[in-house]
């Protein structure tokens, strides 16, 4: 595997020094400061290049930008609305002049007004590590009192409901405030960082949108995209879900492994790929990780290994360490290398792979500005552990 980290760019506090350090070899990076939507032009790729490459001759390292992750995906194109020709358009270009610059695995969503959602960014530890926590109760809280939405017992049972009132009266002024920050926007690379009244307008948009209406929307965008995809030799691979559910009311479409034989058998081609993300897709109580990469191995395009620890409502999770979770790393990591081995009978594939967030620990608890899910110790410790395993079963 390409032992990747992931970086936000000039302006992450985790700097690409630091990144090294973690004997990482590639980084993980999109242009964020282009508002999604917008065509990225090859100069600006080209910059954010020169911008590594003169950092790694700075400090004699050698980092390579191997994945963009990601192009977002406008809402208007998974609404096939207003613009969204337009849109797909800047998207095609997008992926071509990525692949003038010598980068060719790209990784994307398709996930309806929010990008990944969790409901706390600091649940405590046992060991007093940080993590984010997604809790189904506090999603409904978030649409009870501060959506302020009417249609709550179509979607959820009385005693839902009633738990959910329950945990409301013992939260505080700031438990509620985090919870909108975690949810509107507080993750990084969230595509939008929603106010209330915005939030709101955007359910509306999807209002009356089913399960079948957003994944034909998503097939008829692969279909454009894919052949650009295709010419330029570029590897597109689409992420679940995360978590992989329904929320607010909205449909979720790549969630489980029928989502995923729909979204790859509507374009039949390497380069309509997988993003293979262990912890979102452990989260769905439903869903066997080991079966879905078996499935669609020859289509894992790129690989997040997360952890989770599922909990006791089989809604909720937390994010646990990479080796103590509910996915057996072990048993996976043997799986990938088994794949990486098929491969390299025709030509030697090793498949980008970073370690999906981690825990806030040591000294990163005191620091103000970091990324939720992203501080350096926690993902250095799960890049330290996942080569441990890789070594040991090679």
């Amino acid at each position: 595997m390409q032992n990747s980290f992931r970086w936000y760019g000039p302006n992450d506090p985790v700097k690409l020094t630091d990144i090294r350090q973690s004997n990482a070899e590639y980084i993980v990076t999109s242009l964020h400061q282009i508002p999604y939507g917008e065509k990225w032009n090859k100069n600006d790729i080209k910059k954010r290049i020169n911008y590594i490459n003169k950092y790694n001759d700075s400090y004699k390292i050698n980092l390579k930008w191997n994945v963009v992750e990601s192009i977002p995906v406008h809402n208007n194109i998974k609404l096939r609305d207003k613009n969204f020709k337009k849109l797909i358009n800047n998207y095609k270009d997008t992926i071509a002049n990525i692949a003038s610059n010598k980068i060719y695995t790209i990784c994307y969503n398709f996930m309806p007004i929010v990008d990944w959602t969790r409901t706390q960014l600091d649940f405590k530890l046992p060991t007093d590590g940080l993590a984010l926590r997604f809790n189904y109760l506090q999603i409904i809280i978030f649409e009870m009192y501060i959506l302020k939405l009417k249609d709550l017992e179509k979607r959820y049972t009385k005693k839902q409901i009633q738990n959910a009132e329950k945990i409301f009266r013992s939260m505080n002024s700031n438990d509620i405030k985090n919870l909108k920050i975690a949810v509107m926007g507080g993750l990084p690379a969230s595509e939008t960082k929603y106010s209330v009244n915005g939030f709101k307008k955007m359910l509306k948009s999807y209002k009356g949108m089913k399960n079948k209406d957003i994944k034909e929307n998503l097939r008829e965008f692969i279909k454009e995209i894919m052949p650009v995809a295709e010419e330029n030799k570029v590897k597109m691979g689409i992420h679940p879900d995360d978590p992989p559910i329904p929320l607010f009311g909205v449909p979720r479409i790549v969630s489980t492994m029928e989502d995923y034989e729909y979204i790859l058998n509507s374009y039949n081609s390497p380069c309509n790929g997988m993003t293979f993300c262990a912890g979102s897709l452990a989260s769905n109580f439903n869903n066997d990780v080991y079966k879905i990469f078996n499935k669609f191995k020859k289509r894992v395009n790129f690989i997040h290994l997360r952890n989770i620890k599922k909990e006791k409502d089989k809604k909720s999770f937390y994010e646990s360490n990479h080796l103590n979770g509910d996915v057996d790393f072990v048993k996976l990591i043997k799986m990938i290398l088994k794949e990486e081995k098929r491969r390299s009978k025709e030509k030697k594939i090793d498949i980008p792979m970073r370690p999906d967030h981690g825990h806030s620990l040591l000294d990163d608890q005191n620091k103000k500005n970091f990324n939720a899910g992203y501080t350096a110790i926690g993902r250095l410790m799960g890049l330290s552990e996942l080569r441990g395993i890789i070594k040991a079963v090679k």
